[in-house]
């Protein structure tokens, strides 16, 4: 049976659902934010927190990087808003800290070589390929030979491409997340029973799935589907400035989504059919003749 270990936490299709508040760069470069976001995240049982780390020198195109971009710190060139939304050394020790006293696991999907190098100085647990790396030979190729676990997300992406991605990186730990890369995701492109034909493909490595659409049910019933993994951004508040503001989720909906995901295996029970200890008292009341 395929198992991960990250920490404490066991992932495999017996194991709970392994539920990940993707925190990215909703903190709009606020410490005091993202330690309210890890609270938030905390106090509702998540697993796991992740964030994003970019080097916007590398990450924004050429010809971005002077396009005025209107933003909570005035109009100002793109690259500087990237620059202004990015943590670095002394903000992740923040993280590292305080994410430690909390016993909490979190990591983050490095967007460019250098930012896997940055992060390798915390030792990170585990990593994060965003489904618009999933193309990135070179990233894929510099995480999976860190021999960690691999969180792959597989938005926007073609079947080709997810082939060739899993060819890499099939000798690490590996864990494939359905998505849609759409902020929010319509209804209608959710295509959760792409859920099933993933297990059925890849049978050796575990299967999740990285929502964006509002609500939580569609979260629910992909876990119901088989995913083992829920990934889900979070915000305090969806009205706040930001690009996945829209597509995250508050504190009451990450509640009621861990609570229920939860639930699940315990909802599911063992496919037995027999009458239960309360069920018995109530035959008793109820079921006054017995005559087949």
């Amino acid at each position: 049976m395929k198992e991960i270990r990250i920490k404490n936490k066991i992932i495999s299709d017996n194991s709970p659902i392994f539920v990940i508040a993707e925190i990215g760069i909703n903190h709009n470069g606020s410490l005091e934010t993202a330690k309210k976001l890890i609270d938030m995240a905390n106090i509702c049982g998540v697993d796991a927190v992740k964030f994003q780390k970019r080097t916007p020198e590398i990450c924004v195109p050429e010809n971005k990087k002077n396009v005025i971009y209107e933003t909570p710190w005035g109009d100002i060139p793109y690259i500087d808003y990237k620059k202004k939304v990015e943590f670095g050394e002394v903000e992740y020790r923040e993280i590292d800290d305080y994410c430690k006293s909390k016993n909490l696991i979190w990591f983050a999907s490095p967007w460019d070589l250098p930012s896997v190098d940055f992060l390798e100085e915390f030792d990170v647990l585990c990593y994060k390929i965003a489904s618009a790396k999933l193309t990135d030979r070179e990233l894929l190729e510099k995480i999976g030979k860190l021999n960690k676990p691999i969180f792959l997300s597989l938005g926007m992406s073609i079947e080709g491409e997810i082939d060739k991605a899993v060819k890499i990186l099939k000798d690490n730990e590996l864990i494939l997340l359905h998505c849609n890369s759409s902020y929010p995701a319509p209804d209608e492109d959710l295509n959760l029973s792409y859920i099933q034909k993933l297990k059925e493909k890849y049978p050796d490595h575990i299967i999740g799935y990285s929502g964006h659409e509002y609500g939580i049910t569609a979260s629910i019933i992909a876990a119901q589907m088989g995913a083992k993994v829920i990934e889900r951004h979070i915000t305090l508040d969806r009205a706040m400035w930001g690009s996945d503001q829209a597509a995250s989720i508050e504190f009451s909906g990450l509640r009621r989504l861990v609570r229920d995901l939860k639930k699940i295996e315990i909802w599911r029970g063992d496919g037995i059919k027999r009458i239960t200890k309360l069920e018995k008292i109530i035959k008793e009341k109820l079921r006054d003749k017995n005559t087949l």
